[in-house]
């Protein structure tokens, strides 16, 4: 390795797929973000059309996420998943499900207060893009400065 940099061909399989599902749900949020904020205008937000937008980049999300992680399993040298990849992918899971978690609460606050569909549903996804996010982290933190499984 030179200078903090890493090669692809040190990174296992796992890690790659950790590495295209935080980007895709970066970039598939970000997009999302600015589409929704765009077309805002002087309205407010609650009354900006959202759902194809929504639906949208959630499917291109998913899609782009399949798609690379196929190509990065073509053109992968290592085998299948060991112990080590197991446990790092669980412990990502745990880790990002405590976003899922918080966005279940926050949208269930929202209905109780009878809050626009429009926040609750951006909670939601705000959650599961968070949760994506911060286990895709947990991973390749993992991979890169080791794992000690509890």
């Amino acid at each position: 390795m030179m200078s903090g940099l890493f090669y692809l061909d040190e990174v296992t399989h796992e890690e790659k797929r950790a590495w295209i599902l935080g980007i895709a749900a970066v970039v598939s949020y970000a997009v999302y973000l600015v589409l929704v904020l765009g077309r805002a205008g002087r309205r407010p937000l609650a009354e900006v059309p959202y759902v194809a937008t929504l639906l949208w980049a959630v499917g291109a999300s998913i899609v782009a996420t399949i798609a690379l992680s196929i190509l990065a399993a073509m053109v992968s040298k290592d085998g299948a998943k060991d112990q080590r990849d197991r446990e790092i992918g669980r412990f990502g899971e745990y880790v990002g499900h405590s976003f899922v978690v918080i966005g279940a609460v926050a949208a269930l606050l929202l209905a109780m207060a009878e809050a626009p569909h429009f926040w609750i549903a951006n909670a939601v996804y705000l959650a599961f893009t968070l949760s994506a996010i911060l286990g895709s982290v947990a991973r390749i933190f993992a991979y890169r400065r080791g794992f000690q499984p509890w």
